[in-house]
């Protein structure tokens, strides 16, 4: 018993400082600003990201477990898939600052895509998020199998959680936070800008 909570406080501990990582809530944040996204959908936006983010670990935990492959293989699948992530964050961030360079041309004109470009946005957003695993939460799973599988779902719940909590309320904290910017040149590039971030946040990962 002194063991399995010695699991779940890691779990917890872990999980938080891994949801710290400014790819888990400064994509939303920035996205959000520049197409002007209510509460509720940067909610629920940054929570089916969540969703897919840790999902695609626990799926892959678990067919790794069933499977009999050793924690250390998946690890590098792990690793490989993070590499992966890091350089669709960045792709992502640079197309969507030369596309939002474009759009501040023409920023007193409507142009007709807007709407599906927001819709291309949050998929391919959730997209990188799918890609982009939760690399601690592997080896929690491995461990927690000495608890059989009430073990590996406690630890792979809690991890969840405390990844989705921290990633929506980080959100929500820093979309607050840069509403206060009210400036012109901030609201014609705010889609320049939002992609420019997002690239240098992946390089961030990458050279981290």
């Amino acid at each position: 018993m002194d063991s399995f909570s010695t699991l779940i406080v890691s779990t917890i501990t872990i999980g938080i400082v891994h949801a710290l990582a400014p790819d888990h809530w400064l994509p939303f944040v920035m996205i959000g600003k520049a197409q002007k996204w209510t509460k509720p959908r940067l909610t629920f936006v940054t929570f089916v990201a969540g969703i897919g983010h840790v999902g695609s670990s626990i799926i892959l935990g678990t067919l790794g477990i069933l499977a009999g492959i050793t924690s250390i293989k998946l690890q590098g699948i792990e690793a490989t898939r993070a590499e992966i992530g890091v350089y669709l964050l960045i792709g992502f961030g640079v197309a969507y600052a030369l596309w939002g360079l474009k759009h501040a041309k023409h920023h007193h004109s409507h142009i007709p895509d807007l709407s599906q470009k927001k819709v291309v946005t949050v998929w391919t957003l959730f997209a990188v998020f799918v890609l982009g695993p939760c690399e601690p939460l592997i080896p929690l799973m491995f461990l927690a199998t000495a608890y059989g599988w009430g073990g590996i779902l406690t630890v792979s719940l809690i991890f969840s959680i405390i990844t989705l909590v921290m990633m929506i309320l980080q959100s929500l904290l820093g979309y607050a936070g840069i509403q206060l910017i009210k400036h012109d040149f901030a609201e014609r590039y705010s889609h320049a800008l939002a992609g420019g971030v997002i690239a240098l946040t992946g390089l961030f990962l990458y050279f981290i």
